[in-house]
């Protein structure tokens, strides 16, 4: 696990249980495998099952050699491309993964982004401070609120698909970008499939949930920008290279768009960045994933899946090689 996380994650109830499951020791956390202590190394070479999370160190071939006995990794956060190698695989490793989970604080982020946005909360928190006076609210925000406003949705990852499911009880039409979904599974989800194009020109909010991938890298440039109404508002939870950050300042520095920014490119913007001051755009560090009271779940969700390996079950959230080539 990465330095700090274990600590937030592993509570007391979470400990007891882990060592109610596993012989294990809860405080041994590992930040480095390739030259473990001897601790760590005995450990290593003991485990079965190795609980990960963000910051975990790669599991290369050196360090599987010195893990004989390993069968299972269950990693307690999203992806696990940063510290899972071809050499996992080659192993035939089974692995979980807690995405799904993650997904849910994600999405509620974002469905509070998207009716903050249609009902132009920025906007009038910005303008209300200034004015500190009467004034004709009504006029000035004629054009907002949510009644059959468009969503775009690029991507029907699982939390693009948890945002839509999100949506539903709301009076919203919903398109959805995503090659990989049929008419047929766009009919289920209860979505109009659109190309990106048409998403751009025909959305007042456009919620991005694709993966970071070399065909997805500014996914959303100068020209798809440029497509956006006069107002849209771009929402971005996913990842800063997926949007053309160039082009989308000259927009929001002209004013002509609005935005809600959870990721950057660099994910720590410069400090003379614009985006820190621009009244149009809200921006936050990263923490629409899962923090706080939200990472209690995760370790709820990966001592489950831990207790399903012990009973010899499936995992509930299993990772398979064929389908990291478009997935987070």
């Amino acid at each position: 696990m990465g330095p700090g996380i274990a600590g937030r994650l592993l509570h007391a109830r979470h400990r007891d249980r882990l060592t109610a499951l596993a012989r294990t020791d809860p405080r041994l956390v590992a930040h480095e495998l390739a030259a473990p202590t001897p601790e760590v190394a005995a450990a290593l070479a003991d485990a079965e099952v190795l609980l990960t999370c963000w910051g975990a160190p790669p599991l290369t071939g050196r360090v599987l050699d010195a893990a004989p006995r390993l069968r299972a990794v269950v990693h307690a956060a999203g992806s696990v491309k940063h510290h899972l190698t071809d050499a996992c695989w080659e192993r035939g490793l089974t692995v979980s993964s807690a995405a799904a989970v993650n997904a849910l604080p994600v999405a509620e982020y974002t469905l509070a982004a998207i009716l903050f946005a249609n009902k132009r909360v920025l906007h009038s928190a910005h303008r209300y401070r200034g004015l500190r006076a009467p004034h004709d609210w009504h006029e000035e925000l004629a054009a907002a609120g949510n009644y059959r406003r468009t969503v775009g949705v690029i991507g029907a990852s699982r939390i693009g698909r948890r945002v839509i499911e999100l949506l539903r009880p709301f009076e919203l039409r919903v398109l959805l970008h995503d090659p990989y979904v049929t008419d047929a599974d766009a009919a289920r989800l209860g979505v109009r499939p659109v190309p990106l194009d048409v998403l751009c020109a025909g959305s007042d909010v456009v919620t991005v949930h694709a993966p970071q991938l070399p065909a997805t890298r500014h996914l959303l440039g100068a020209r798809e920008l440029a497509l956006l109404p006069d107002g849209a508002t771009l929402v971005n939870t996913a990842r800063g290279s997926l949007v053309d950050e160039t082009a989308l300042l000259a927009e929001l520095v002209s004013g002509r768009l609005h935005a809600v920014l959870d990721v950057t490119e660099p994910e720590l913007p410069p400090a003379g960045s614009p985006l820190y001051e621009l009244p149009n755009v809200l921006l936050t560090p990263h923490v629409a994933g899962s923090l706080g009271t939200e990472l209690h779940r995760l370790a709820d969700h990966a001592l489950d899946e831990l207790e399903r390996y012990a009973r010899g079950r499936p995992f509930t959230g299993p990772v398979r090689p064929e389908h990291l080539g478009r997935s987070a």
